[in-house]
């Protein structure tokens, strides 16, 4: 927990019978002693110290020589403070700023901030892509410091103008830049899910299974919970982190905006099993799945387990023992572990028909697949047999544009006027 400093107190300066508060070790005299105007004089200037970070706020212009390393650690308690969860959980941007300083504490930690400048930037900048980061994360982790300096001139930490001078540079353009490009997210298809599914936990292959049938979000599917469905129609309503019992999140939450998903009967009916009697608790749990693989295995020794074997308890690192749901990041870390699975079975069996075993070591018979690419899919399959429109309704979007990144355009329509016309 970061170090908060004492609130200054109020008090009496006897020689003068004045109102004083100490901050910063500099004496500011209010007042008459229990006066209105003092009490109020006082209010103003500890209102300004809490704004600050807790720090004296500068009666001028000037603003100290603050080494980057420290203005770096001002802001990161602000960060620490203002981007959590209702629960008071950390945001992941907490981790994307972790990321995006480093290089510019590695490069100018120890330099003054107010001397930072755009030149400065593009130095870190040219870090980021020695580093291999792709051009999309750049720009967002350029913006991130950014945002450090504006909040820096806010607080006095720095000259406004470094702000508007860091401004100027922009951020970097495709085929304009050295920087690594990423390939847009595509559906996967759906062979590929099925040749994976043998391969994952009842748990996550139910996961899988229902969000290629709804299209939600991988942070949407680890959070369900019974108390987050309405069952009463013919169609579910799931609404991710719903007001009743424990706050659950989603994408938006922070922006105040509702996520619903309707889950109709295919998808009813891999749920049904997991539904829970206790209410507030998550459907998929890594925890059971855990306790049920170790039970398999417990049934599949092949050698007796003697009393000695049964007494002790099989020691955990509690940093690495299963929680109470998934993350996306383990869901995504369980898809892939199965995706090797079943390349290994399929390399297995095309040896056994007579491929040679160099062209069985390279050959990929299932691709690596992440989460997000079931929400492409759905969206894919819902924009060729309903449309654009539908389709930003189930994937819950406010904007039909942001929609087209998740639908692949159905080409059929452009095949049937060249046959006709072209």
């Amino acid at each position: 927990m970061p170090h908060h400093s004492r609130q200054p107190s109020y008090r009496l300066h006897k020689p003068s019978g004045q109102a004083v508060v100490t901050i910063g070790g500099h004496d500011h005299y209010l007042g008459t002693f229990d006066s209105p105007e003092s009490h109020a004089e006082y209010d103003r200037l500890i209102g300004e110290w809490f704004v600050n970070g807790r720090r004296p706020h500068a009666a001028n212009d000037s603003t100290a020589e603050l080494s980057m390393n420290e203005v770096i650690l001002a802001f990161w308690q602000h960060v620490e403070g203002y981007y959590r969860q209702a629960d008071g959980a950390p945001t992941s941007e907490v981790k994307n700023f972790r990321l995006a300083l480093h290089p510019l504490k590695e490069l100018y930690g120890h330099t003054s901030a107010g001397d930072f400048d755009s030149i400065a930037l593009e130095t870190v900048r040219t870090r980021m892509i020695q580093c291999g980061r792709c051009r999309s994360r750049i720009n967002k982790d350029v913006s991130r410091i950014k945002r450090l300096f504006r909040w820096a001139a806010a607080k006095r930490l720095v000259p406004v103008s470094v702000c508007q001078l860091l401004d100027t540079v922009e951020g970097l353009r495709r085929g304009r830049t050295e920087a690594r490009e990423t390939e847009p997210v595509k559906p996967v298809l759906e062979v590929f899910v099925e040749a994976t599914l043998p391969y994952l936990r009842p748990q996550t292959a139910a996961m899988v299974k229902v969000q290629l049938l709804t299209g939600m979000r991988p942070g949407e599917i680890v959070l369900m919970r019974t108390i987050d469905l309405d069952m009463g129609g013919k169609v579910w309503w799931y609404r991710p982190g719903s007001d009743q019992g424990p706050c659950g999140r989603h994408k938006n939450a922070y922006r105040s905006q509702q996520r619903v998903v309707s889950i109709g009967p295919r998808a009813q009916e891999v749920l049904k099993p997991w539904l829970r009697l206790n209410l507030y608790e998550y459907l998929f749990s890594p925890a059971e799945a855990e306790a049920q693989r170790d039970a398999e295995r417990r049934a599949a020794r092949k050698t007796p387990l003697y009393p000695s074997s049964l007494r002790q308890k099989r020691k955990r690192n509690p940093k690495k023992a299963p929680g109470v749901r998934y993350t996306a990041l383990s869901y995504s870390q369980a898809i892939r572990m199965a995706c090797k699975k079943a390349n290994a079975a399929a390399r297995a069996e095309a040896l056994e028909t007579g491929m040679p075993e160099e062209e069985a070591a390279v050959k990929v018979f299932v691709p690596h697949w992440h989460p997000n690419q079931l929400r492409h899919t759905h969206a894919t399959e819902v924009r060729r047999r309903f449309g654009l429109e539908a389709a930003q309704v189930a994937l819950g979007h406010a904007q039909a544009n942001i929609t087209e990144v998740y639908a692949e355009r159905d080409l059929g329509l452009a095949v049937k006027v060249a046959a006709e016309i072209g």
